[in-house]
């Protein structure tokens, strides 16, 4: 039984979504079709046993910043550093496509994508209150540009 890293589509989004429990299903395939219309945009997932457990989709903000807006894994496959494989993955694409940087925003309702961000090499850049401290958005950057 291997994983399988390729360039996905917006229903295997739904098929992960549908198990990540942080998600509720609520995001569903139009929202996502209109969040990527009209923008260059990159979907990867990962597969195993040919079946969709992990996903990262981002897109860019403008010729130098590429936007890593979504991402998840199911949960019996989150010890396999899946999420760090997809977030590399997407970081050298990116590098490829000549943008300069990576934005990203979670929140604190999220520790281990925190943790893995920080890790990963991103900066805090901003920080969006929206009312309470688990629900506000913390946005990082990563400086990615070759030197």
């Amino acid at each position: 039984m291997t994983y399988q890293f390729v360039e996905g589509t917006v229903d295997d989004i739904v098929a992960v979504l549908a198990f990540v429990p942080e998600f509720g299903n609520s995001i569903k395939a139009t929202t996502i079709a209109e969040r990527l219309a009209g923008k260059s945009a990159l979907i990867l997932v990962a597969k195993y046993n040919k079946t969709p457990i992990g996903f990262k989709v981002g897109y860019s903000l403008n010729h130098d910043e590429f936007y890593s807006w979504l991402g998840g894994v199911t949960p019996q496959h989150r010890e396999m550093k899946v999420a760090s494989q997809l977030r590399q993955m997407q970081e050298s694409w990116a590098v490829a496509q000549g943008f300069k940087a990576i934005k990203v925003k979670s929140m604190n309702q999220f520790p281990n994508m925190l943790h893995m961000l920080i890790a990963s090499g991103y900066h805090i850049c901003g920080y969006d209150n929206n009312g309470s401290t688990m629900n506000s958005k913390i946005a990082f950057i990563k400086n990615i540009a070759q030197a």
